[in-house]
């Protein structure tokens, strides 16, 4: 039996390392979902995030975003680590342990278009992965590929939270899936209930007390009200996905570029308090921690030690 376009694409996917792949149309948004981002906004709770502020028409809309395209092919590609830090040792976000993932999965998205294209010449698209005002989590809602938690990132049942999302949006019509799934969490709050400030509540999250916002984002001192919240905590946080039951049974990524640097594994604190900005750039050049800049990461290693004492 020959498979459909969509068979083909899906399974090109997932040899490219992708744990899932579906496809939504490229439509507005619906009005509730509007009007719930920018309540969200309103109340001030992207904190200091001017950018979630700007291309609204864009963010809601991702036609304007990408004029032509109709179909928005969604992927997810496991981070979940081989290797962990030490529990002792200053923790980093497991997303952040490998090559920044802005550019591995922008890479096998290219790779994914290459290969549609050969099956239907002509076909234009455009790879994004964070790196533009679009609705990753909506949108692989809206391809099927899972629902969205307490803690508001995407759980994949069978394979947890620890998964970037790619969106590859095309100028051809693919057919949309719907799948049998679990659509909330149901009474579990073990996220919530973890959540070390208080960020995360029902009514969604607060980034103004997120520790991955604090320790990435946020530029300027660290609040004393959340100093001794952060722990061991120097590159953003990862409490509400391990508390999550969805993630007990995660499984390692194979993608090579996530795996956890020899030389960070062996870091010890006095490593990080004499870290340099010549070795910052030599160990992150290509990391996510990059985001948080040497200036920030230090401001974080300090914040840590100083909660220590107190």
């Amino acid at each position: 039996m020959e498979r459909s376009i969509e068979q083909a694409i899906r399974a090109e996917a997932l040899r490219l390392g992708f744990s899932a792949c579906g496809f939504a149309k490229a439509e507005p948004v619906s009005n509730e979902v509007a009007q719930t981002i920018d309540h969200w906004v309103e109340q001030g709770n992207h904190a200091d995030m001017s950018y979630m502020e700007r291309n609204r028409h864009l963010r809601l809309d991702p036609t304007q975003l990408v004029p032509g395209c109709r179909t928005l092919i969604v992927t997810a590609l496991n981070y979940y680590p081989k290797q962990t830090l030490p529990k002792e040792s200053y923790q980093i976000a497991y997303y952040a342990y490998g090559a920044d993932y802005h550019r591995v999965v922008k890479d096998k998205l290219y790779q994914l278009l290459t290969y549609i294209k050969d099956l239907v010449p002509g076909v234009q698209g455009r790879a994004f992965c964070d790196t533009a005002p679009l609705l990753e989590r909506y949108w692989a809602v809206k391809a099927g590929l899972g629902f969205i938690g307490q803690n508001r990132t995407l759980i994949i049942p069978g394979k947890g939270s620890y998964c970037f999302l790619g969106v590859l949006a095309v100028d051809m019509d693919l057919q949309e899936e719907h799948h049998d799934m679990p659509t909330s969490c149901g009474n579990c709050k073990r996220c919530l209930m973890a959540c070390p400030t208080g960020a995360l509540t029902v009514d969604g999250i607060d980034c103004r007390r997120c520790l991955s916002y604090l320790t990435i984002e946020h530029r300027a001192t660290i609040s004393p009200d959340f100093i001794g919240k952060l722990g061991n905590r120097i590159y953003g946080c990862d409490t509400c996905q391990q508390a999550c039951p969805h993630n007990r049974n995660a499984e390692p990524t194979s993608e090579a570029a996530f795996d956890l640097p020899a030389p960070i594994a062996a870091f010890t604190r006095d490593d990080w308090h004499s870290l340099t900005p010549e070795r910052y750039r030599e160990l992150f050049k290509h990391s996510a921690i990059e985001r948080a800049g040497y200036d920030g990461l230090m401001r974080n290693i300090e914040a840590v030690h100083s909660g220590s004492k107190e």
